[in-house]
This record gives C-alpha cells, sequence and structure tokens, in this order.
C-alpha cells in the first residue's frame, strides 16, 4: 500500500473517530463508527491482513453496528441535551485525553526503533489457520464473548425501557400487576 494512501485512510478513521465521540445524534455516532471499522479493515486488507479486513467490515460495520442501529431505534433515543455546569468535568476530561495522547506518543516514537519485522508462514492469517486457533484455543474465550454481548444488549433494553415522549420508565409487568390492573409509571429508577 502506498504511503499517501495509508495516510489518508488513516487520517479518514481518525476524523471519523473523533466523529463518534463528537456528534450529539446517537445515528450520527452510530454512522461514524461505522465508517471508523470500514476503513479499519481496508487498510487491513491494504497491508495484507485480507481476511482480518474483510472479518472486520462483515462482522464489526456489517452485523455488530447493524445490531446497535436497531438498538438505538428501539429505545427511541434522541440527540443528548448537555447540562452547562459540567465545565470541570470537560476539563479534566481534556487534561485526561491529553496525558493519554502525550504517553501514546512517547511510547510510539520509542517503540519505532526497536521493531523488527519478523518472517511468517504463507499460511499466516489464512481462513484454516484462524479458524483453528479461534475453534480450539479460543473457543470458551469466543463463545463467551458472544454470550456476554448478547446479554449487554437485553440488558440495556430492559434497563432503558420508556414511554415515548415522557421520561419515566414502565415497571415490570409482576410488579404492576400486584399493584394495579393497569401498568404503573414510575418515575426514575423502577422498584
Amino acid at each position: 500500500m502506498p504511503l499517501w494512501l495509508f495516510a489518508f485512510l488513516a487520517s479518514l478513521a481518525l476524523v471519523s473517530a473523533l466523529g463518534v465521540i463528537l456528534q450529539r445524534n446517537p445515528i450520527h455516532s452510530l454512522l461514524a463508527l461505522i465508517m471508523t471499522l470500514l476503513v479499519i479493515g481496508i487498510l487491513f486488507i491494504g497491508e495484507g491482513a485480507i481476511t482480518v479486513g474483510f472479518l472486520q467490515i462483515i462482522v464489526y460495520a456489517g452485523a455488530i453496528m447493524v445490531l446497535f442501529l436497531f438498538v438505538i431505534w428501539l429505545l427511541n433515543l434522541q440527540a443528548e441535551n448537555l447540562e452547562p455546569g459540567r465545565m470541570a468535568l470537560k476539563f479534566f476530561a481534556g487534561v485526561g485525553s491529553a496525558a493519554l495522547a502525550a504517553i501514546l506518543f512517547v511510547l510510539l516514537v520509542h517503540s519505532a526503533a526497536t521493531v523488527k519485522p519478523i518472517a511468517v508462514t504463507a499460511e499466516y492469517g489464512s481462513i484454516d489457520t484462524l479458524a483453528d486457533t479461534l475453534f480450539s484455543d479460543y473457543l470458551i474465550a469466543f463463545e463467551a464473548t458472544s454470550i456476554l454481548l448478547l446479554v449487554a444488549v437485553v440488558g440495556s433494553i430492559a434497563l432503558a425501557r420508556r414511554i415515548p415522549g415522557s421520561g419515566l420508565k414502565v415497571a415490570s409487568a409482576n410488579q404492576a400487576g400486584r399493584e394495579s390492573g393497569d401498568s404503573k409509571l414510575v418515575s426514575g429508577a423502577t422498584r
């Protein structure tokens, strides 16, 4: 991959990653994240890791981001209105981000001189090798991650279920049925 193309794609990934955290609308933030994952997949393909690049695009940008998009639509999330009294939080977040960026820069500058290329076999990174490694050595971690993602999505839907147009959450069906015949509205957290 030519250096100018790599630099262009890397800068595009950085700009779209900034779009993820700077957007107030969750849909726009998710679309910026999809763009970031697509560009990272293209970078993988350009560097010769074709399998990893296509997996990045298909699994992350294709499947998981569409799932996130459906969750956002299901929960009917709106743009977040930031309160003006959070200046101290924004200041410390900026200082922490600058410190992390400085540490990352120092680590990259010092490690650039010590990195040496290694020789790999022709089968390294192939589908067969990846599948053998993933489904033998990392099978438990792979399945635990998929269950964790499923539980996180179901839990976020259960916790953030709201009535459209109001800031009220719906109490659980068991509790509402015990207390009255119709659903009970509770402000804040459910009992």
